[in-house]
């Protein structure tokens, strides 16, 4: 039980930083980062887009971000249209121009300093224990007991034998790809992006256990007000996709476990039918959604003083 409340508060803290943040409380938001990282490592994935958003486009001295107003009634095209101009390739240009801005350094600064200082403090009274446990397990972890990944089959079959530092490594590889893609895409749509990242990122991970979909479960009320999905047809399709796939892969996980049945292979077949159906949900949210970026732009010094003139 503690566990879970345990789940439940990092879930929770998670939102404090998102509220600190949109709020311009940037230090606070920082610190609160950096606890949540340090007791999780998981949320370090939403490291890049906050460093992304924090763009003077919306972040600019003696101002406070401008959080976009929406309205459901707000059509998809509009949107687009009215963000064309802050999009693609001029936005990459304006990212890597003014790449180091106050914001961004505290952010960082303070964020790794309370990482840092936590991690260094419980290294002082643990040890190597505490470091392995917390950190370097979950980047070389080899888990042969069954679970919802579709790479336990593989360790299973190998897991006697020695994984070398590259093969327990690769499997980040299609996870970072698809990290990437995301955040490319919806970077500027924050509460979007972060949701979508935490599902693909359980979606794709090497070890999957239940407690895992609380991660991205918290964050769907964020998104619901931007989604045009309706619960008839296609809500329920994707509900049902599911959690029928979750379902068969239990019934063969129970055939595994409690009956002692060899059916390694079924319970692997059913993590591949598992992982297409989070790819299913995934593909169906996105099309659902209607893009809205966070923050509005400011209007810079520079030009207001050229209108002015």
């Amino acid at each position: 039980m503690s566990i879970i409340s345990c789940r439940y508060w990092i879930n929770s803290s998670d939102l404090f930083v998102f509220q600190f943040w949109i709020t311009d409380h940037i230090l606070q938001a920082a610190f609160w980062y950096g606890l949540v990282v340090h007791l999780r490592i998981y949320p370090i994935i939403y490291a890049l887009p906050i460093i992304i958003l924090l763009d003077p486009l919306y972040f600019q001295p003696g101002k406070k971000p401008t959080l976009v107003n929406w309205s459901s009634s707000t059509s998809k095209s509009s949107w687009e249209t009215s963000y064309t101009k802050i999009t693609g390739l001029q936005y990459i240009c304006n990212f890597f121009s003014s790449l180091i801005t106050w914001r961004r350094v505290m952010f960082g600064f303070v964020s790794g300093s309370t990482f840092l200082m936590l991690t260094g403090l419980c290294f002082h009274l643990y040890g190597w224990e505490f470091l392995n446990g917390a950190l370097l397990y979950h980047l070389t972890r080899t888990d042969p007991r069954h679970n919802f990944s579709i790479y336990f089959y593989h360790i299973y079959l190998h897991y006697e034998d020695e994984f070398s530092i590259v093969e327990k490594l690769v499997s980040f590889l299609p996870q970072f790809i698809v990290q990437l893609v995301l955040i490319s895409r919806f970077a500027l749509d924050l509460p979007f992006c972060l949701f979508l990242q935490t599902l693909a990122f359980v979606a794709f991970n090497k070890v999957i256990t239940a407690q895992y979909f609380v991660w991205f479960l918290c964050l769907l009320p964020l998104i619901f007000p931007w989604s045009n999905m309706k619960l008839k047809w296609k809500g329920v399709a994707c509900i049902s996709v599911w959690i029928g796939a979750q379902t068969h892969w239990l019934m063969w996980g129970y055939l595994l476990e409690f009956r002692g049945k060899n059916v390694f292979l079924q319970l692997w077949l059913a993590s591949l039918l598992f992982l297409a159906a989070n790819t299913f949900v995934i593909i169906n949210v996105i099309r659902s959604h209607v893009y809205c970026p966070l923050f509005r732009p400011l209007q810079s010094n520079s030009s207001k003083s050229v209108k002015d003139d």
